[in-house]
C-alpha cells in the first residue's frame, strides 16, 4: 500500500468544495494545520473520528468534479487528509468510476448516449454529425493520464467537449445526452430527442431547459404504479396525501412489522429488479438477525440498457418511493436507509430529496434517516454487494457470498436490497390486501409489471401490465411498429438479457414463461427491433458494454468479455461474416467459463444476449441476416 504523502496542495476552490460537504477541518487529524501539540490530547476529531467518515470518499471525490471538473493530485491530497485515507487508495477509488476525471479535463461535458436502443433510433447519425462538426469525441482512456497539477492551469483545457456513453436511462426519448458542467452552481441534465445541433448548442453553454416530463399513454384505470404520473404534482407532499398517500405506512404502523411482512409475503411480491427473490422472505430475515444496526437500501443504480422505469418513478411518484422506504424500514427494524442513484439522473435524485426532506419535516419518517447516494458511472454498482462497497467509499466490486446481505451486508451489517419498483408495490399491497395484489397475473408471477418499450415501437415509454401480457399485446400497446417496417428481433431484458425471434411475440411476460422459453424478464427492458437495425452492430455493441463495465475483480469476466468482443470482431472481418467453427466453439468456452466462474450477475450473463444471437436468431449463420 502507498502511503506516500501528496506534495501537491489544493487550490482555494478544491477546498471549498471539500468543506462545503465535510465541514472545515477541526484538527491535524481532520487535515487541519500541523503543529499544535494539543491535538494529541484533547483534539475532539481524532484518527477513529476521520476513519469512521471513510464512507464519504465518493461524495468528495464526487464535490471535487462538480467543482473544478477534475480531481487534481492536490485535491485528492485534501480529501485524504481529511478522512484519513491512503493516497494509493483513493486513487484506485477515483479511477473507477466513468464519471470522475483524474487529467484536466472541459469543464462542460456533454455525453451522447451510443448504446443499443439509442442505436436503433438514430444514435450513429448524431455520433457521425458531432465528429463533423466538433472534433472526435473525448476518451475515457486518455483521462487516466497522470498529470502533475501545476500543469493544468498549463494544458488548458478546452471549455466543453463531448464523449460517448452507455445508455442514460432515456430510451423512451432517445437518443439520450447527459450534460454536466463543473462550476461554483455546478449544472446537470438529462435529455431526449438528442440531435447534433442540440449537443453543439449544450456544448456552447446553452441551457437544457425545462424537464421533460413522462407520458402514459394507458387509461388511469388500468394502473397502480403509474396511476400518479402526469396527474399529482410529484414536489407537493400535500397533493400526494390528498391522493391517499402515507396512508399505507400509517396502517403499517398500526397492524405492527410482523403483520407487514406476513401481508408482502402473502401477497407473493418478488424482486422486480431481475433476480426475482420473494420480498417478503428478505424482510423477514433482515428482522430476525440479532445484529443491529439494520440498514436498508433503495437500489435506484438502474443501469441495464434500455431500463428506465425507476427513472420515471422517482421523478414523477418520490414520495411513493419514500412512503415505501419508510414501511420497508419499519417492518426491518432499519433506522438508516440510503437511495443509491445512479449518477446520471440529477432530477431524480432532486425530487427524491425535496420529498424526503418535506416528509421529514412533516413529522412522518419517525426516527427513520433517509441519506442519497449518488454513483459516478459504474453499471456494476446495480449489484446488491457493489452497492455497500461504494457507499463505503470504495472500489464498486462486489463481494463474495456467503455471507449474504441480510446477514452481512452494508458495514457488515445486516441489510435489505429492494430495488426501486419493487417498494413501489408495498403500499399497494398494504392498502388493497395481499389477496388482491395476488389476483392479477399469476400464481408464480403476481402482480403487475413496469415494461420498458424501446427501440422500433411508434411509442417508446414505459407501460403497466399484469405479469402473463404477450409480448406482443405489449408491442401493440406501444403502437407497434412504424408502417412498412417489420419485426426482426426483440431484445428481453436488456444486454444481460437474450433475444427472441419474431414467432416468439406470442410468448407470456412471466417468469415461468420466460425461463420455459430460456429467455428472462430481467428488469423488464423489451427493446423491439425492426428491419431497419444493423443488428451485427448491436450485438458487437453488446460485447463492448460488458468489456468496457467489467469491474475486473475476477478472471473469468475481466479477461472473458474481451477474448468474446475480440471473437466476434474477427467474425465481422471474416469472408461473408460466417462464423468458422473454432470460433463458435471458442465463444462457446468463454461464455460457460464467464457464468459458471465469475462472481457476480456481470460476467454471468455477459454471454447471454450473444448466445441468443447466434443460436436463437442465426444471425452469424452466413446468410448476413437473423432467419
Amino acid at each position: 500500500m502507498d502511503i506516500r504523502p501528496v506534495d501537491a496542495t489544493a487550490t482555494t476552490d478544491e477546498r471549498a468544495a471539500v468543506n462545503a460537504l465535510l465541514g472545515p477541518p477541526q484538527s491535524a487529524w481532520d487535515g487541519g494545520p500541523r503543529g499544535n501539540p494539543r491535538d494529541a490530547h484533547v483534539a475532539a476529531v481524532g484518527g477513529r473520528d476521520t476513519r469512521a467518515r471513510r464512507h464519504l470518499l465518493l461524495p468528495a471525490l464526487r464535490a471535487l468534479q462538480s467543482r473544478v471538473g477534475w480531481i487534481s493530485e492536490g485535491g485528492l491530497g485534501y480529501v485524504c487528509d481529511r478522512l484519513n485515507v491512503p493516497p494509493a487508495d483513493a486513487w484506485g477509488v477515483a479511477t473507477f468510476y466513468a464519471l470522475l476525471f483524474t487529467a484536466p479535463t472541459p469543464r462542460r461535458i456533454v455525453h451522447v448516449c451510443d448504446d443499443i436502443a439509442c442505436k436503433a433510433r438514430g444514435a450513429d447519425a448524431v455520433t457521425s454529425a458531432l465528429e463533423r462538426a466538433v472534433g472526435p469525441p473525448l476518451g475515457h482512456a486518455s483521462h487516466s493520464a497522470r498529470t502533475a497539477p501545476h500543469d493544468a492551469a498549463a494544458l488548458a483545457p478546452r471549455a466543453s467537449g463531448w464523449m460517448r456513453s452507455p445508455c442514460l436511462g432515456r430510451c423512451d426519448r432517445a437518443p439520450a445526452a447527459f450534460v454536466a458542467a463543473a462550476g461554483e452552481r455546478p449544472y446537470e441534465a438529462l435529455i431526449g430527442d438528442a440531435t447534433a445541433d442540440r449537443v453543439q448548442a449544450l456544448l456552447n453553454g446553452a441551457d437544457a431547459g425545462f424537464p421533460q416530463g413522462t407520458v402514459v399513454r394507458q387509461p388511469v384505470e388500468q394502473l397502480r404504479l403509474l396511476r400518479r404520473v402526469g396527474r399529482v404534482d410529484p414536489a407537493s407532499i400535500d397533493a400526494y396525501r390528498a391522493d391517499g398517500g402515507f396512508a399505507a405506512l400509517e396502517k403499517a404502523r398500526g397492524i405492527g412489522a410482523a403483520a407487514v411482512i406476513a401481508e408482502v409475503t402473502a401477497a407473493g411480491l418478488l424482486g422486480r429488479g431481475g433476480a426475482a427473490f420473494p420480498t417478503g422472505r428478505k424482510w423477514e430475515a433482515v428482522r430476525s438477525e440479532p445484529a443491529t444496526p439494520h440498514y436498508l437500501i433503495c437500489n435506484a443504480d438502474e443501469s441495464e440498457p434500455g431500463t428506465f422505469k425507476d427513472r420515471v418513478l422517482m421523478e414523477e411518484d418520490p414520495f411513493a418511493i419514500v412512503e415505501a422506504m419508510a414501511i420497508a424500514a419499519f417492518a426491518t427494524g432499519c433506522e438508516r436507509g440510503y437511495v443509491y442513484v445512479r449518477g446520471e439522473y440529477p432530477l431524480a435524485a432532486a425530487r427524491l430529496q425535496h420529498a424526503i426532506d418535506a416528509a421529514r419535516v412533516a413529522g412522518l419518517l419517525g426516527t427513520l434517516d433517509i441519506e442519497i447516494r449518488r454513483g459516478a458511472g459504474a453499471y456494476i454498482c446495480g449489484e446488491e454487494t457493489a452497492i455497500f462497497e461504494s457507499i463505503e467509499g470504495r472500489r464498486g466490486e462486489p463481494r463474495n457470498k456467503p455471507p449474504f446481505p441480510v446477514q452481512a451486508g452494508l458495514f457488515g451489517k445486516p441489510t435489505v436490497v429492494n430495488n426501486v419498483e419493487t417498494l413501489a408495490n408495498v403500499p399497494h399491497i398494504l392498502l388493497g390486501g395481499a389477496a388482491a395484489f395476488a389476483a392479477v397475473g399469476t400464481a408464480a408471477s403476481a402482480g403487475t409489471r413496469l415494461f420498458c418499450l424501446s427501440g422500433n415501437v411508434e411509442h417508446p415509454g414505459v407501460y403497466e401490465a399484469p405479469y402473463g401480457v404477450t409480448l406482443r399485446a405489449l408491442i401493440d400497446l406501444a403502437g407497434g411498429l412504424a408502417p412498412g417496417r417489420t419485426l426482426r428481433a426483440v431484445l428481453l431484458g436488456g444486454a444481460a438479457g437474450s433475444f427472441v425471434r419474431p414467432e416468439d411475440v406470442d410468448l407470456r411476460l412471466t417468469h415461468e414463461d420466460t425461463r420455459a422459453a430460456g429467455t428472462t424478464l430481467g428488469s423488464g427492458v423489451v427493446m423491439v427491433l425492426d428491419d431497419s437495425v444493423d443488428l451485427r452492430a448491436l450485438v458487437l455493441r453488446i460485447a463492448s458494454f460488458f468489456r468496457d463495465e467489467s469491474c475486473g475483480q475476477c478472471v473469468p469476466c475481466r479477461v472473458g468479455t474481451i477474448r468474446q468482443e475480440e471473437a466476434l470482431h474477427r467474425l465481422s472481418a471474416a469472408p461473408g461474416g460466417r462464423l468458422p467453427a473454432e470460433e463458435l466453439v471458442l465463444l462457446d468456452d468463454v461464455g460457460a467459463a464467464m457464468r459458471d466462474a465469475s462472481i457476480c450477475g456481470l460476467g454471468q450473463t455477459a454471454y447471454s444476449a450473444i448466445e441468443s444471437a447466434i443460436k436463437r436468431l442465426h444471425l452469424f449463420d452466413g446468410s448476413g441476416a437473423p432467419r
